[in-house]
């Protein structure tokens, strides 16, 4: 892999930035789970929570796909569109990057267990 595939490099007065895909991958992640309604990532692990994130950059913007689950009852087109603005937001705030797209994919709904 190419250097421009591994960081987003950013230039200042100071000297360059880099940012990783997979720190823009965990500030996905994280601003998605706070959504009231998503449940999960669908693909995470124990230890990176931010694996099934996937970040591409196209002519210098951020795009991300990524797939939730969703907790049983709520308005899918409500909680997508929450999860694309907190994580356009998230990036946008914490890297001064701009995001093109954020892709979001229900992956599946989650039912409440019966109480017994």
């Amino acid at each position: 892999m190419g250097e421009s595939k591994d960081y987003v490099s950013r230039s200042d007065e100071l000297g360059n930035i880099h940012i990783s895909e997979e720190v823009l991958a965990a500030i996905s992640a994280a601003a998605a789970l706070e959504v009231e309604g998503v449940s999960s990532l669908t693909n995470p692990s124990k230890k990176n929570a931010a694996k099934g994130v996937h970040i591409k950059l196209e002519e210098e913007k951020v795009v991300v796909a990524m797939s939730v689950l969703m907790t049983y009852g709520h308005t899918i087109p409500e909680m997508g569109k929450a999860v694309q603005e907190a994580v356009k937001n998230a990036i946008e705030s914490m890297t001064g990057l701009e995001v093109a797209a954020v892709n979001v994919s229900v992956g599946g709904i989650v039912f409440p267990q019966p109480e017994q």
